[in-house]
């Protein structure tokens, strides 16, 4: 699947559970949630991908974690706050450059309207 069909396709499943549970939640019920829809429709992601930090050829820490890596393809971080800031656009451009993927979602579930609350990133 391409890039934009992939992504197409995880923006539908984020809607979906939009509408069920609408804004006010806490992320992990969102992605739990994201989770479950994406499974229904038999796309394969993993969920806490959690990425080894290597500096200069040792590890250095393991603590940061992916919402979720789509298809191997596509990083999706979730959250539910008021606005999205820079810094959150900030870090999946980090997580892009770690995973080495090319597409990230960053998906506000706590919009009134989620297509307002959708940045597509690409590295």
């Amino acid at each position: 699947m391409t890039s934009d069909r992939l992504t197409h396709e995880i923006i539908g499943a984020a809607i979906e559970v939009h509408r069920h549970w609408g804004p006010g939640l806490y992320e992990d019920i969102y992605e739990k949630s994201l989770c479950r829809e994406l499974h229904l429709r038999n796309i394969p992601f993993s969920n806490q991908v959690q990425l080894p930090l290597l500096y200069k050829g040792e590890t250095v820490g393991t603590d940061l974690r992916l919402d979720l890596l789509v298809d191997k393809a596509v990083v999706v971080e979730i959250k539910a706050v008021s606005r999205l800031e820079i810094i959150h656009e900030a870090q999946l451009l980090s997580y892009l450059r770690l995973t080495h993927c090319r597409v990230g979602l960053l998906i506000n579930f706590n919009s009134a309207v989620l297509k307002s609350g959708i940045k597509r990133m690409v590295l």
